[in-house]
């Protein structure tokens, strides 16, 4: 019976409705639309009103900005793996060579710099639109298509193709690439690719509407 109460307004904070609940993540507070976990070792059933309210401006305090690049915020966190900051929606790992608890402006300009390097370097050539870029990877340049992953495979010549080769391939030859992969590839996507010639972007630093129903 005590789970059946779980769900059920504990009242307002700031005009948005508090409730309480448990996920596919664990229990949480549901505060307006944001959904904020309740600590490890607590039940949910024993959080109230007050206790609830104290976990949001706990979350409030956690999510304040400890300071700005490019005059945009940057908020740290914890997650799956590890400790990160989060900049200009990037997340960004912090190592153990900095001390997460005492984070300093020149650390976070020092984290995000070699970020944005390392991103810069990633890719070869990107058609944003189309969800289409070249990468360099591990073990070698890839081609991704959403989150599909494709190897550029031969040149017309029976050779690996160099990065000069791959950065002045064009979307169609790309597609090509991708279609003698997976002949279904751009299908699985609803879709069919566009005859028009897209517009590639530079290698640095980078819905369709539904059809009515029939009566």
């Amino acid at each position: 019976m005590e789970l059946f109460k779980l769900g059920a307004p504990l009242g307002e904070y700031e005009g948005q409705e508090v409730s309480v609940n448990i996920g596919r993540f664990g229990p949480y507070v549901k505060w307006g639309d944001q959904f904020i976990s309740i600590p490890r070792g607590e039940e949910p059933n024993d959080v109230d009103l007050v206790r609830a309210v104290e976990i949001i401006e706990a979350k409030k305090i956690e999510d304040a900005p400890i300071g700005f690049y490019d005059e945009k915020p940057i908020t740290k966190g914890k997650g799956r793996f590890g400790p990160f900051i989060k900049w200009n929606n990037m997340f960004i790992n912090v190592p153990r060579a900095y001390n997460f608890d005492l984070l300093t402006q020149k650390d976070c300009d020092e984290l995000i710099a070699k970020k944005m390097e390392k991103e810069a370097n990633r890719f070869i050539k990107q058609w944003p639109e189309e969800k289409i870029s070249i990468e360099n990877a591990r073990w070698g340049a890839i081609i991704k298509f959403g989150k599909n992953t494709f190897r550029p495979g031969l040149n017309s010549n029976g050779a690996k193709y160099t990065p000069d080769e791959l950065a002045a391939l064009e979307l169609e030859d790309v597609k090509k690439i991708i279609l003698a992969q997976d002949p279904k590839a751009f299908d699985k996507k609803g879709k069919k690719a566009p005859a028009k010639k897209k517009t590639a972007v530079a290698a640095k630093g980078a819905p369709k509407k539904s059809a009515a129903k029939k009566k």
